[in-house]
């Protein structure tokens, strides 16, 4: 693990099973990158995708071609363009999450932020609610070549969410005694989310922890007893009290708290690479800090604990500290139980 410190779109080739990492020996490899500056007469290098076949000391020869190619076993396709050794594969949108490949033993930094990249090279990204309309990512490969991809992100509208019927104790005019509870509570988040897992589980994809009618949407403006709050979190599902809530991918929990202030019960996921799942107003909590969760594993119980006016799951998705939209990673509802749902 590793301490912290202080739209669908897909590009070039996207690895087939399971986000696989570019195999280092293989009779097909993934493509490589390699760095050829040739100058003058030398520049006439073969297009994208073209291999210096012959034995003849050529131009490319000149460039480093042969001592990329000096392992015959290998045989790995050089490109004109080191961009083709990179695929991004999520919604490229405010709210949106996406998954990356490159090659392996890469690094990589969005907007100058440094990316946890696995070694065999998958990292995640994700857009804050209010993201501007571009980002930049910038990988550089082991071999020293280096990719900057330009990132065009959607704009999207929210709509405006009225909850009546709160206990007013959880919307504003806090006592003493509920500020410090407060306070206690942001601790503990805050202490559980100093670490996170090296390897990316979210590669094994997301599901819906919980099927129904999804009954509040990421991002809306919250107007809670007429006052206006910070945006929904999250994504509420209708469900019955004590209903089943499943894990949406595999992780390691990092918070099992029964009786936080505004959040109830209250589970923290961590995904791998400071993606977490949280969720809240939880009935009962089936797991504990420190235990490893399969996608589909039972963690707890829906409920209405915290500031909540009925039994529903809320789920909410973090990457670096931003939350991102949960329904962007786990598609479409499954359409009996949204239909189910609305009954």
């Amino acid at each position: 693990m590793t301490m912290k410190p202080a739209l669908l779109l897909t590009l070039g080739v996207w690895a087939s099973a399971g986000c696989a990492a570019a195999p280092t020996k293989a009779a097909d490899p993934g493509p490589m990158s390699v760095a050829i500056a040739p100058t003058g007469d030398d520049a006439a290098a073969p297009a994208a995708g073209g291999r210096g076949e012959g034995d003849d000391a050529g131009p490319i020869a000149k460039a480093g071609y042969d001592a990329a190619m000096a392992d015959a076993g290998l045989r790995q396709r050089v490109f004109n363009d080191p961009a083709m050794s990179m695929a991004l594969k999520g919604s490229m949108t405010q709210g949106g999450v996406v998954f990356g490949q490159t090659l392996p033993d890469a690094k990589a930094t969005l907007d100058g932020e440094p990316l946890m990249v696995s070694a065999d090279g998958r990292f995640v990204i994700g857009f804050g609610r209010d993201h501007g309309p571009t980002a930049l990512l910038v990988v550089t490969h082991a071999d020293g070549s280096v990719v900057r991809r330009a990132l065009e992100i959607a704009d999207r509208e929210f709509p405006v969410d009225r909850v009546d019927g709160l206990d007013q104790s959880k919307v504003s005019g806090f006592t003493a005694e509920q500020l410090a509870k407060i306070e206690a509570d942001k601790a503990k988040k805050n202490a559980a989310r100093t670490t996170t897992e090296a390897s990316p589980f979210w590669s094994a994809g997301f599901s819906w922890p919980v099927v129904g009618r999804i009954s509040g949407v990421f991002g809306s403006q919250r107007i809670l007893n007429g006052e206006a709050k910070t945006p929904h979190s999250g994504v509420d599902v209708a469900a019955p009290a004590g209903a089943p809530i499943k894990a949406p991918a595999p992780g390691v929990v990092r918070l099992a708290e029964s009786d936080m202030y505004f959040e109830g019960g209250l589970v923290f996921i961590d995904h791998g690479q400071w993606l977490e799942s949280a969720f809240l107003h939880m009935s009962r909590i089936d797991v504990k800090p420190g235990d490893r969760v399969e996608a589909g594993a039972v963690i707890g119980a829906v409920g209405a604990t915290g500031r909540a006016t009925g039994p529903h799951m809320h789920w909410s998705l973090k990457w670096m500290g931003t939350l991102v939209d949960p329904a962007l990673v786990a598609g479409e509802m499954p359409a009996r139980a949204a239909a189910a749902g609305s009954d």
